[in-house]
């Protein structure tokens, strides 16, 4: 079974950072800030992605981590663009070795699903990766439970295996309940969502009528375009006032509380948009204030395997 301790050391705090700002909202000052900010924290697990801001995400984090890279976990993605094929996760994990300036990624995990090509192949190529030391583990992210089995079952056939996926998560977006989650905790993966906060939803900023990602973004804008969301941000905002916390601090807490031990990954553009995520590491959240939380917004019935991608 995949947990904290095998998968990144004694000592982990069960947050993560996401980097996937680092090159556009936040320059290469506010990277580097931000950064400081979560190693203060105690986060020593760190997210990006070959995707990321045409690689000034993988390029600045690994600037960042360079001078303690041994007490660090590294996660990277290939596949979100050019698909899962041999030739696409080779080329792009070199390309991000080289901006990472690292000759061993952590956790190297496949972007989305590619129903284009065989299971077979993607995994054959990681398992390689892996056999030659230049990856630790291997994740998968935005995948549905059945596509998570089915790879595990081949990656089985190859002796290695899927330890960790990353799916969206939050107080809003809750369809990992179904199925991913108790797949997680029965097969000994280790979930690490994202997206705590809902795009900023969950901040309470909308509602007090600010500007961001959905305000900005029609695909985040339609993602949590439901009035029902909403309605539960502001109920969020209201029980974080009452009981004298930041909505933010809760919303994390809320993710990092869930039986099956999620890793939120906490993102930001700024270390003041972060103080109130990076609260949450050490918020003590018990089992009657995580029940009205819970109680904002409805776990959605067995539904269609239609995936939220980042």
């Amino acid at each position: 079974m995949t947990d904290l301790t095998t998968i990144s050391g004694a000592g982990l705090t069960r947050f993560a950072f996401g980097a996937m700002q680092f090159g556009s909202k936040a320059d290469a000052t506010a990277s580097r800030a931000l950064f400081d900010a979560c190693r203060e924290a105690g986060i020593r697990h760190f997210d990006t992605a070959h995707a990321y801001t045409d690689g000034a995400s993988e390029t600045l984090l690994g600037q960042c981590v360079a001078a303690d890279r041994d007490e660090l976990f590294v996660a990277t993605k290939a596949g979100y663009i050019g698909g899962s094929s041999r030739g696409n996760i080779l080329q792009s994990f070199d390309e991000s070795r080289q901006r990472l300036n690292m000759d061993q990624v952590d956790l190297f995990y496949l972007h989305r699903f590619d129903p284009n090509t065989p299971l077979e192949e993607t995994f054959e190529t990681l398992a390689e990766l892996q056999r030659a030391d230049k990856i630790r583990f291997i994740g998968v992210s935005n995948f549905a439970a059945w596509q998570v089995m089915k790879a595990q079952a081949i990656a089985a056939k190859l002796g290695t295996r899927i330890d960790v996926i990353q799916p969206m998560y939050n107080l809003v977006k809750r369809q990992a309940e179904v199925e991913i989650l108790p797949m997680c905790a029965s097969e000994g993966i280790l979930p690490v969502p994202y997206s705590p906060l809902g795009g900023g939803l969950l901040t309470g900023k909308y509602a007090a009528g600010g500007s961001g990602r959905l305000s900005e973004d029609s695909r985040y804008g339609a993602r949590y375009g439901q009035p029902a969301m909403h309605e539960a941000a502001v109920q969020l905002v209201d029980l974080a006032q009452e009981i004298g916390a930041d909505p933010a601090t809760l919303a994390v807490a809320w993710v990092a509380h869930h039986s099956a031990k999620p890793v939120p990954i906490l993102s930001a553009r700024s270390v003041a948009q972060l103080r109130p995520s990076l609260d949450g590491i050490r918020f003590p959240m018990d089992e009657a204030l995580y029940a009205r939380l819970s109680s904002l917004s409805a776990t959605p019935p067995p539904a269609t395997d239609r995936l939220e991608e980042a």
